[in-house]
């Protein structure tokens, strides 16, 4: 882990973050029981009838109160009583509050409409528009408490990253950061730059047919992550004249133009088709496939890899440099292997400012700090279920 990292760590899944998450969902779930006692009272269908109805209202009285308030225009006002009489007629017998609409219909029922009426209407409207208002803060509530849930969940998973982060920190902290990890290294940077040197000169020397079919089998061994040729352009490679000429003859081809590239190749448009148009695959052909690297992975990983590389890197390396990564895959045999190998990954994974705090304890409380963390929140998650569970 970076420093970057750590810093990031270090201030991302805390306990006061934990507590003030878990006291978030705490309040969340206060507020959405008090309101769902009453939202129960009467029936979430049937607030969410009231509230329709509410919202029709409204937009009668948007549509026709300047109309029904005008004393030119008599055909808006006949308009508006008998669709607000009609609108009250149609609402279920048992509606909360349907009393309220019928209130309204009654001050609406006059000979001439004035916008006192509309204002006596809206007071007589009030309890239909408060249980409008609890159906609406029940659903904010639910929300609140789905998003705080969701807080703490989210929260969770930064905190279990953050402990596997401090758990490997440690595990790090733990190797013998002054074994001679060099015993590895040398072998394994002698074995990497003469597969890198070989492969250039199959790059450069060798026909281009037989430098992809060395990709392709390397494609083979899932354990060497080596990309796979097109299919279009290692069939062309194979058919054609062309194909004998190296990798790199084929990269300066395709940087000709049409009339020139027709002095160099039977047909200019398929060379274009099939190799000019992977050319960037073919500019990128390098040895990291058949690579260690630094650090080297396990014994195991290593010993398995190298069987791997030896069947590829044998197609076009001299001897020498097969010998030298049987040499790498013998270094697994040593009984000394896992403790260097640790090392070597612990000297490229800490940094100066991790290992001042391996050295200062910081790692060992933080993650205790974090553990702390991990058990309120996950005890929150369980003591707080999805709404669907609810």
């Amino acid at each position: 882990m970076t420093s970057s990292q750590h810093e990031a760590a270090d201030t991302d899944g805390g306990e006061e973050s934990a507590t003030t998450l878990v006291a978030e969902l705490d309040a969340a779930e206060t507020e959405f029981e008090r309101l769902r006692e009453r939202v129960d009272e009467y029936g979430v269908d049937a607030l969410d009838r009231v509230t329709g109805a509410c919202e029709q209202v409204d937009r009668l009285f948007e549509r026709y109160e300047d109309r029904a308030t005008d004393y030119d225009d008599f055909q808006g006002y006949v308009e508006f009583q008998d669709t607000f009489v009609e609108f009250v007629a149609d609402l279920p017998e048992d509606l909360p509050a349907r009393d309220a609409f019928e209130a309204a219909d009654e001050t609406f029922q006059r000979s001439r409409l004035k916008e006192k009426h509309f204002a006596q209407a809206r007071e007589d409207l009030q309890p239909a528009r408060d249980l409008a208002q609890l159906y609406e803060d029940w659903q904010t509530a639910r929300q609140r408490y789905s998003d705080a849930r969701y807080a703490v969940a989210q929260r969770l998973e930064a905190v279990e990253a953050r402990i596997a982060d401090l758990e490997q920190t440690l595990e790090w902290g733990a190797a013998d950061l002054d074994a001679p990890v060099e015993r590895l290294r040398d072998p394994i940077e002698t074995y990497d730059d003469a597969v890198r040197a070989a492969f250039t000169d199959l790059r450069r020397d060798a026909p281009a047919h037989e430098t992809l079919d060395t990709l392709a089998a390397a494609a083979d061994a899932p354990l060497l992550e080596a990309r796979r040729p097109p299919s279009r352009l290692l069939e062309y490679v194979h058919d054609t004249e062309v194909g004998e000429e190296s990798v790199t003859k084929l990269l300066e081809y395709a940087g000709y133009s049409n009339s020139k590239l027709g002095h160099y190749v039977d047909d200019p448009a398929a060379f274009q088709r099939c190799v000019a148009a992977n050319e960037t695959y073919l500019d990128r052909l390098d040895a990291d496939p058949l690579t260690v690297g630094w650090p080297p992975p396990t014994a195991a990983e290593l010993r398995w890899w190298a069987d791997a590389a030896e069947s590829v890197v044998r197609r076009f390396a001299p001897e020498d440099v097969v010998a030298a990564l049987r040499e790498v895959r013998e270094l697994t045999h040593d009984a000394d292997y896992d403790r260097l190998q640790e090392a070597a990954v612990a000297r490229v994974e800490l940094g100066e400012r991790e290992r001042e705090r391996l050295r200062n304890g910081d790692v060992e409380a933080d993650l205790a700090a974090a553990r702390e963390a991990h058990d309120l929140l996950d005890a929150a998650l369980a003591e707080h279920p999805p709404l669907e569970e609810r």
